[in-house]
């Protein structure tokens, strides 16, 4: 089979990387939705691509007619990267420098995030034993506030990451947009303000951030300082 590139997807942070991504890169694309709030990932046709059962998730094709499949967010980027020669630099050097941030999302900011955002959840339930969460908030805030410590001395005196808007910042943009209030909001951070700003105005980051939104979300939220783009229905992807 030939055709466009399938990106299995919901709309979380890893999700909206590549969703972003692919808009930014102009490449042919369809959405596979996977609604992880009704187990989809569960599913073996997904397991098949995706073992770690975790969206995003891309299927491709090569020239010769290779079925191509790739899980985790990071490995997905580098290969747009590389198909599009778009936003990962050909020279060595600079690219391991993106490749060391796009790392440093990955390991980092995303988890320790998640993390964060998992326990103050918990704190919200109703007669929960705050044994259960106290010191896990304390520990999970204090590492993402070190860790937005190190993206805003990154951005000092630059429009972005690694200076030329890369993969790098795609990465952690999503994750910025979603969690930033976890640490008390960007007013410690200006860096990180100003470069959240320049990039929510990208009109490829507006379409990629509302490709696709489940029908019911259950309570969940993957609503950002961006507001799921209240533009994004003025701004759905050209055809």
């Amino acid at each position: 089979m030939n055709g466009p590139m399938q990106l299995h997807y919901f709309p979380g942070p890893n999700g909206r990387k590549v969703s972003i991504a692919l808009e930014e890169m102009g490449l042919e694309y369809e959405i596979v939705p996977v609604n992880i709030l009704k187990g989809e990932q569960q599913r073996p046709q997904f397991l098949e691509i995706s073992p770690n059962n975790r969206i995003p998730a891309l299927v491709d094709w090569t020239a010769q007619g290779e079925r191509i499949r790739i899980f985790e967010s990071g490995a997905i980027l580098q290969y747009l990267g590389r198909k599009s020669g778009r936003l990962y630099p050909a020279e060595e050097a600079a690219r391991c420098w993106v490749d060391a941030w796009l790392f440093w999302q990955v390991a980092g900011i995303g988890p320790m995030a998640g993390q964060l955002s998992w326990f103050i959840r918990v704190s919200n339930i109703p007669d929960r034993v705050e044994s259960d969460y106290s010191y896990a908030i304390h520990r999970y805030r204090k590492e993402v506030q070190r860790l937005y410590g190190v993206l805003e001395r990154q951005l000092a005196g630059r429009h972005y990451i690694c200076d030329d808007y890369s993969i790098a910042d795609i990465a952690s943009w999503t994750w910025v947009d979603q969690y930033h209030q976890h640490v008390g909001g960007l007013a410690d951070f200006p860096n990180i303000a100003a470069w959240h700003a320049r990039i929510a105005e990208r009109p490829a980051v507006k379409r990629g951030m509302t490709v696709w939104m489940p029908e019911s979300t259950g309570g969940w939220s993957a609503a950002g300082n961006a507001a799921q783009m209240a533009e994004g229905a003025a701004n759905q992807r050209p055809p």
